[in-house]
């Protein structure tokens, strides 16, 4: 019998794991795109619900940190939740969650590129259906590098993703120091005559939570990186810090540079933070801001594609959800690629669909809306997860495994409330194509989480036990 290949084990080191993580987070692209989304909800308060998304996903990665110690298996919350109980209950509803917001998530990348372009250059919006040929470009070379293998996809991530928090606090520094007077405490307040409601931050938090998504998916690729037990939490620990010091003091900084009074605008603005840059850091700023954003789509790419194959493979392997045929592994770089082609052309398909709906900057927001409240979900289940796996192996710490982790649960879903309560308002208020649109996309999310993860469930609970008993096992010798 043929042995068939696995993933190569000690292939990257911290630093490459560090910015797997912070690749998927790619906080110049979240300044194009997800921070629009942000402003366009909670106004001058936007700093906060970055604040807020930071804190709570800092809460968040407590699980992945304290979960990596015990397992190394590249289906990092898969696994972890598949394999916290005997008979492997939570592994179905988790990998349906999981998958959808992959599946979902892919629009930050293929439709905000494109979005981010036409920003850039509004004439060629006059070309009918460009975006599309752009997001292809962009499918293509995720699909290709990641092809490749693991070390030369992550040190291009690790490299660009350095100079890339380095460009991003540099600048917001130096915009903040020049606005001089323009400063302001208003941004971190809650109420005022320029804040739109704690709802409103709440909901914004939603996108700023999806700022900071990936700091967790170095746990993917513990079943390849050096001492896995030991350096996939340094790894989370420092990209956490990173995406902060890249981020938080953008959003204020963006805040400030184009004028709290004047805040309304900047969400409807076609480039505003590249305004912002160019303003105050010159044209040279704004060359390097556009520079290092596309780059930091395709590093958000390859981060991601690297993630979503390894987890597949993960499940694929245990028979759950995918088919063994999902998780075969290239034997000259082995890398995942049925997984990686399959995830990438369904994304882009579904991308399309949508973008052609709505256009490729809104299909983005409609997508990623359905996103966070799945990552939101898929959290839940693993810090579940956290404390029942802790238990059954006698490893169980009240502060680590129990009120750690019920907190961040009780945290998020307190923002899937907000959330579904701002959409179901303005459903109802005002039905108009985009707010149905938002609308559709959470039900669907919940319907999908819900419904096919409950059946899904019951089906191997009936049919294949012994599957689900056996899924998540896998484990890495320390």
């Amino acid at each position: 019998m043929v042995k068939k290949a696995e993933l190569k084990k000690n292939s990257i080191g911290l630093f490459q794991g560090t910015f797997q993580s912070l690749g998927q987070v790619a906080p110049a692209a979240d300044i194009a795109i997800l921070l629009v989304a942000s402003f366009s909800i909670s106004g001058a308060q936007t700093v906060m619900s970055v604040i807020i998304g930071w804190v709570i996903y800092a809460l968040w990665m407590v699980t992945p940190y304290q979960l990596s110690k015990y397992k190394s298996n590249a289906g990092s919350y898969y696994a972890y939740a598949a394999g916290a109980t005997d008979k492997g209950g939570m592994g179905p509803v988790t990998a349906l969650s999981f998958m959808y917001y992959d599946i979902t998530g892919a629009a930050f990348g293929i439709l905000g590129l494109s979005s981010f372009i036409f920003l850039m250059a509004p004439a060629i919006t006059k070309i009918p259906y460009l975006w599309i040929l752009f997001g292809g470009l962009f499918t293509a070379f995720i699909i290709i590098i990641t092809y490749l293998g693991i070390r030369p996809s992550l040190n291009y991530t690790a490299i660009t993703g350095l100079l890339e928090v380095m460009f991003l606090l540099i600048g917001s520094i130096i915009i903040i120091v020049r606005v001089g007077s323009g400063n302001s405490i208003i941004p971190f307040e809650v109420t005022g005559k320029y804040s739109l409601g704690f709802g409103s931050i709440m909901f914004a938090s939603v996108f700023s939570i999806l700022d900071f998504t990936g700091s967790g998916v170095v746990t993917t690729v513990s079943e390849e990186i050096d001492k896995p037990k030991i350096n996939v939490g340094k790894s989370i620990l420092i990209a956490m810090v990173l995406t902060a010091v890249a981020l938080i003091p953008s959003a204020y900084a963006l805040t400030v540079g184009w004028g709290v009074s004047n805040i309304g605008s900047f969400a409807t603005h076609p480039d505003a933070g590249l305004t912002v840059f160019y303003r105050y850091l010159g044209p040279v700023g704004l060359v390097l801001l556009i520079i290092f954003t596309v780059n930091s789509y395709f590093s958000n790419g390859v981060s991601k594609a690297t993630a979503v194959s390894r987890w597949w493979y993960s499940a694929a392997r245990d028979g759950v959800v995918f088919p063994e045929k999902i998780g075969e592994i290239n034997k000259k770089h082995h890398s995942p690629a049925n997984a990686i082609i399959v995830w990438a052309i369904f994304s882009f398909v579904l991308d399309v669909i949508v973008g052609l709906i709505f256009g490729p900057l809104k299909a983005a927001f409609v997508l990623e809306a359905g996103t966070g409240i799945s990552i939101i979900i898929v959290h839940v289940l693993a810090n579940t997860s956290l404390t029942i796996y802790s238990r059954r192996i006698n490893e169980f710490s009240l502060l680590k495994h129990g009120l750690a982790p019920t907190l961040a649960t009780i945290v998020g879903l307190v923002v899937i409330y907000f959330s579904a309560s701002d959409i179901i308002k303005k459903w109802l208020a005002s039905p108009t194509g985009i707010n149905n649109a938002y609308f559709a996309s959470f039900i669907f999310t919940i319907l999908w989480i819900l419904v096919g993860g409950t059946a899904i469930t019951l089906y191997y609970w009936k049919k294949k036990p012994y599957i689900l008993k056996n899924a998540g096992e896998f484990d890495l010798p320390k």
